[in-house]
C-alpha cells in the first residue's frame, strides 16, 4: 500500500478515536468476534503465519494461492484479511465491490517492499520482449507492471506454462527464481528481491540439529537459500510442508519457513515433533515481525470499526487483477485449485 493511503487510512482511524482505544482485558475476544462476522456477514481470511489464536478463529486459513481463491469466491460482504498487506491487496483486486480490511496497516513485506514499482518499471523496460512472472508477494502496483502471478505453490506450473522461446522476468525473490530455474530449465531473468524470515536460517545450526536427530526430516520452503535447500528432504510451499508431514512416515521435521505453520503441523499431527529451523540471531525461532503484528485486539478493533480499509485505485485494479486472473486460470487447469476439505463452505 502506498503512503498516501495510510495515511488517508490512519487518518480515519484517528478522526474516530480508535488509536486511542483500549480494549477490556475481561471481554471475550473470541466470542465478541464470531458475533461480529454473523452481523456483519463477514469472513476472516488467515494465512497460516499468523499467532495460533487468530488461526483457530478464522474461517479460513491457507497459503497464498489458496487465500486468493477465497478471496475470489467468497459471498461474505467483509472480508478481514489477517495477513499482510499484499494479501488484503489481492483480495480488493479480486473483490473490488467489497469491504477489504486489514487490522494492522503496518502489517507490511520486506519482499514486496524489496522491489518498489518505479525501479521495476526501467528494469521491465531494458527486456521488453520478457514475460513477467511475478511471485503474488508484491504490491499491487506491481502487480499492473506483471503478466502473470505466481504463488510458490504454482510456481512451476506457471514457467512451464510459458513457450520456451520466450524470456522470462521473475520477480521479487531471487530464491524463489533461482530454485525455479533450476527445477524448469528455464534461463529466468532475477529481481535481486529477498524475504527477511527465509533468507536469516543459520546453516550451522540447522546442520547441528540434523546431528542430534539424525532420524528428522529438514523440510523448506522455497523462498530459503540455496545452500539450505540443498540440504533439504522436501521443498514445498507452505500448504505443501503441511501436507508432507500429514502423509510421511517420518515423526520428527525440521521446519525452515515462518513458525507460525507448525501450529496447524501439530494439529494435524498430534503424535509427530516439529522442530523450528533456527535463524542466525538469538531468537530461538524463526518469525516474521510483520505477520505477527495482527493480534486479537486488532482484529476485534477492525471488525467492530470496519477499519483500516483497504483502498486501491480503480486503474491498479483494472490493470493488476490481470496477472492474477491468469494465475488462477493456469492453476486451475494445473489442478491447483481449492479441494473441497480445504473449502470451509
Amino acid at each position: 500500500m502506498s503512503d498516501s493511503a495510510i495515511a488517508v487510512a490512519r487518518k480515519n482511524l484517528e478522526s474516530t478515536g480508535w488509536l486511542d482505544l483500549d480494549v477490556d482485558p475481561t471481554l471475550d475476544l473470541e466470542a465478541e468476534i464470531q458475533k461480529l462476522k454473523k452481523e456483519k456477514n463477514a469472513i476472516i481470511l488467515a494465512h497460516y503465519y499468523q499467532e495460533s489464536e487468530i488461526q483457530d478463529i478464522a474461517d479460513y486459513i491457507g497459503d497464498s494461492l489458496g487465500l486468493s481463491q477465497k478471496a475470489a469466491s467468497t459471498e461474505a460482504d467483509i472480508i478481514v484479511f489477517a495477513g499482510v498487506h499484499f494479501m488484503a491487496e489481492t483480495a480488493k483486486m479480486l473483490s473490488p465491490h467489497k469491504k477489504v480490511l486489514l487490522p494492522d496497516l503496518k502489517a507490511g513485506c520486506s519482499l514486496a517492499d524489496s522491489c518498489p514499482p518505479h525501479l521495476f518499471r526501467a528494469f521491465k523496460a531494458k527486456h521488453p520482449d520478457a514475460v513477467v512472472v511475478s511471485y503474488i508477494n508484491c504490491t499491487a502496483e506491481l502487480k499492473t507492471l506483471t503478466d502473470i502471478c505466481c504463488t510458490s505453490t504454482n510456481s512451476v506450473a506457471i514457467i512451464e506454462s510459458i513457450p520456451e522461446d520466450k524470456k522470462i522476468i521473475f520477480a521479487p525473490d531471487r530464491n524463489l527464481g533461482a530454485y525455479l530455474k533450476k527445477k524448469t530449465g528455464r534461463d529466468l531473468i532475477l529481481w535481486n528481491g529477498t524475504c527477511m524470515v527465509h533468507e536469516i536460517f543459520s546453516h550451522e545450526k540447522i546442520t547441528k540439529i540434523m546431528v542430534r536427530h539424525p532420524e528428522a526430516k529438514l523440510i523448506a520452503h522455497p523462498e530459503c537459500e540455496e545452500a539450505l535447500l540443498e540440504k533439504a528432504h522436501f521443498i514445498g510451499s507452505t500448504s505443501g510442508l503441511l501436507r508432507y508431514t500429514q502423509e510421511d512416515e517420518a515423526e520428527t521435521f525440521i521446519v525452515a519457513t515462518e513458525v507460525g505453520i507448525i501450529h496447524q503441523m501439530e494439529l494435524a499431527s498430534p503424535n509427530k515433533t516439529f522442530i523450528p529451523a533456527p535463524p542466525n540471531n538469538m531468537c530461538a525461532c524463526n518469525e516474521c515481525p510483520h505477520m505477527k503484528r495482527n493480534t486479537m485486539e486488532k482484529l476485534y478493533l477492525c471488525m467492530k470499526h470496519e477499519e483500516p480499509e483497504i483502498i486501491l485505485p480503480e486503474w491498479v485494479i483494472e490493470q493488476g487483477v490481470k496477472s492474477i486472473d491468469r494465475m488462477m486460470e493456469i492453476s486451475e487447469a494445473a489442478g491447483l485449485g481449492l479441494k473441497n476439505d480445504e473449502d470451509p463452505d
